[in-house]
């Protein structure tokens, strides 16, 4: 009606139209990114796939939900830092408050110690550690060796919990294993470092270098050419 009353004013209402689109299709350009932020951000929302305060990864970034906005959503990591990001930018992520996390403790004893002894003292204390630490959820757990090191084996502990108490039930375990070891005299070892002590060279041992010595050249005459022959072969 507005455009028949304007065409009926002498309006060139053509060209008015025309003009209209253009401003429509540059209007819908710039704000599709807008458009697929909202979008994506009802779609969080309504799907519940996380929630504020649930511990999220995203793009590597692992952090706690502060506020999902319309357009954005903010995390912030274990050291204060926030990230902003665009809710049409989360694709892929890891939402790690939706099951209990692994917490695991390794710690090595000397390879002198009686790994059955050690076996036994863990079975025994295990229900303990459970008593001393009242964040695990299910465990602990005593999964066996996981490696044979340098200068001691290496015992690996494990427990579940919530993911927001995973590093401090990870420290927990460190300490209630190392009193237990303290109390049982397991002994944790120390990197060790061999120190070989120079020695003089008696003149004996001069004579036995010097023949060898000639011994290795009369050799090498004898066999001169001979690494070239077996390539011609």
């Amino acid at each position: 009606m507005l455009f028949f009353i304007l065409h009926v004013w002498g309006v060139d209402t053509a060209a008015l139209l025309a003009g209209i689109g253009i401003l429509s299709l540059v209007v819908g350009l710039g704000a599709q990114p807008l458009i697929e932020d909202i979008i994506a951000g009802l779609f969080i929302v309504f799907e519940n796939v996380f929630e504020v305060g649930d511990i999220i990864v995203v793009d590597g970034f692992r952090g706690t939900v502060k506020e999902i906005g319309i357009r954005t959503t903010q995390i912030e990591d274990a050291g204060g830092d926030i990230k902003v990001v665009n809710n049409s930018d989360i694709r892929t992520l890891v939402n790690m408050t939706s099951q209990l996390s692994l917490a695991i403790s390794e710690v090595d004893i000397e390879y002198s110690e009686s790994l059955e002894r050690v076996e036994l003292i863990i079975n025994e204390n295990l229900p303990a550690i459970k008593k001393n630490i009242p964040d695990i959820a299910e465990g602990p757990y005593y999964m066996g060796v996981s490696k044979l090191g340098a200068s001691g084996v290496t015992l690996r502990f494990s427990a579940k919990c919530p993911e927001i108490m995973k590093f401090q039930v990870e420290r927990d375990l460190n300490r209630q294993i190392k009193l237990i070891f303290d109390k049982n005299n397991i002994n944790i070892p120390f990197t060790q470092i061999v120190v070989h002590k120079a020695k003089t060279v008696s003149k004996e041992k001069m004579a036995d270098a010097q023949a060898a010595q000639k011994f290795m050249d009369e050799q090498r005459n004898l066999s001169r050419g001979m690494d070239e022959d077996e390539g011609n072969q």
